[in-house]
């Protein structure tokens, strides 16, 4: 009884860390099919994210279009989310940078379901007017 019991917590435990914005998720360029890794953390009650894993075509790129403290700095390791507030199952109120274009857009985040992230960046004022992406989220090897 005690190990059934034991095993239900474990179950649990890790069903509730899967339903979670936060963790390494993969995102994949439509255009190249580059895959890069970013990693969405939580400081001071706020969502960010940061590259933490190029493709290997693309290591060593910096953002050379970046208008801001990040021109001409490596992506890897660049914060690209930032300032996301919770809004219920939303994150939102925040920016997010396209390092290819070094253009910053206002941007909202959302679990679709345990390992799928939607990431919408929009022209502040009109999030009708934006791109969404869908990042998954990266399974330990």
């Amino acid at each position: 009884m005690h190990k059934i019991t034991l095993l239900l917590i474990i179950i649990t435990t890790l069903t509730i860390k899967a339903q979670t914005v936060f963790g390494e998720w993969k995102n994949t360029n439509e255009d190249t099919g580059d895959v890069s890794i970013v990693k969405v953390y939580k400081k001071d009650g706020k969502a960010y994210a940061k590259i933490i894993e190029l493709s290997a075509s693309n290591k060593g790129a910096v953002c050379e279009k970046c208008t801001d403290y990040r021109k001409n700095h490596p992506i890897e390791g660049m914060e690209i989310l930032s300032g996301l507030k919770q809004d219920g199952d939303e994150w939102n109120e925040g920016e997010i940078l396209d390092p290819e274009s070094g253009k910053i857009y206002a941007c909202y985040i959302k679990l679709v379901n345990a390992n799928k992230l939607k990431v919408k960046g929009h022209l502040k004022g009109f999030s009708f007017l934006g791109k969404t992406v869908y990042w998954m989220r990266r399974v330990a090897n």
